[in-house]
């Protein structure tokens, strides 16, 4: 004997709410793929933007250092003592920018953040509704 609620059944109204809750799961999962690769194509498009910036300025600091060298010579210093000057003072911002990035990059998070806090909201959902499917067996 099946207890009806309305025109449907319980077991039809169950049937159903499992339906749509393996719809919901299927399109969040979806939503995560779609999320993550989002955060994968975002992040090789800084890296490309970032390898060709440093293509491009390399050879200019390069340049640039050796102008300060120059100067250096210039103002009366050893080119020796000029060029350890300058090539300690960049070998430090390089490191200092080095470790920068890195941490930067420790904090990059591929994470679908988005969508695990709609999982969350669609689990409780169902837990709501699975409860109150519950409170229609009670009745019956």
């Amino acid at each position: 004997m099946s207890v009806t609620h309305g025109s449907r059944s319980i077991p039809e109204v169950l049937s159903d709410l499992i339906g749509q809750v393996a719809t919901l799961f299927r399109t969040e999962a979806q939503l995560a793929r779609t999320e993550i690769s989002d955060k994968i194509t975002h992040a090789a498009t800084g890296i490309g933007v970032a390898v060709v910036g440093a293509v491009l300025a390399m050879p200019a600091l390069v340049i640039l250092l050796q102008a300060i060298v120059a100067l250096l010579v210039q103002g009366g210093m050893s080119i020796a003592l000029s060029s350890l000057i300058v090539g300690g003072i960049t070998l430090v911002i390089g490191i200092f920018l080095l470790i920068a990035g890195m941490e930067r990059l420790k904090k990059t998070s591929f994470t679908p953040e988005k969508t695990i806090h709609q999982l969350q909201r669609d689990a409780e959902m169902v837990k709501q509704e699975t409860g109150e499917n519950h409170g229609l067996n009670r009745a019956a």
